[in-house]
């Protein structure tokens, strides 16, 4: 069989949202941050930090065959409980907020499936949050989930068929 060619590539999204001045909230910027730095991506693959855009990150989305989303999400479990949630558990797990961005993503999402630009696969890789409060630090048990969080999201873009390689001094690129 042929090696996975270019043409056939996915065009993966990697999307972290939240607000990084309300504590556990900003979980999800972070991880895509950290991925940024320490990866390089396929050029079919981008890594987007969207903060608290919600619907403003509609033109993202388009032509997107795969979405992975990070973010705190209430699962009503303890802090620091890391979920990952696929196709209609994503409606259902952003119906209670943890912030007012949750809101816009659960609309994006929706206007994204409304207007045909929704990608075929969506995940989200989450972790419940234990403070919401007005401050740039993580909660403990939120801070040691980013690593598991990373991993998770290199796990789905594995299963999605792109392999990548930690930026070093002897590797500069990931194939696909």
């Amino acid at each position: 069989m042929a090696a996975h060619s270019v043409k056939n590539a996915p065009k993966v999204l990697v999307l972290g949202v939240g607000n990084v001045v309300m504590g556990d909230d900003g979980v999800g910027i972070r991880v895509v941050q950290q991925l940024q730095r320490e990866y390089r991506f396929p050029k079919d693959v981008e890594i987007v930090d969207g903060g608290t855009l919600g619907l403003d990150l509609l033109p993202v989305l388009e032509g997107r065959s795969h979405l992975i989303m990070v973010d705190a999400v209430e699962t009503g479990k303890e802090p620091g409980t890391c979920v990952r949630l696929a196709g209609e558990e994503l409606p259902i797990a952003l119906e209670t907020k943890v912030s007012p961005h949750q809101m816009g993503l659960k609309d994006l999402l929706s206007v994204a499936r409304l207007m045909g630009q929704a990608p075929g696969k969506m995940v989200l890789i989450g972790v419940q949050p234990g403070s919401i409060e007005m401050g740039t630090e993580l909660t403990h048990e939120v801070s040691l989930q980013v690593e598991t969080m990373k991993g998770a999201v290199l796990k789905e873009l594995t299963a999605f068929g792109v392999q990548c390689r930690p930026v070093s001094r002897a590797v500069n690129e990931c194939r696909d």
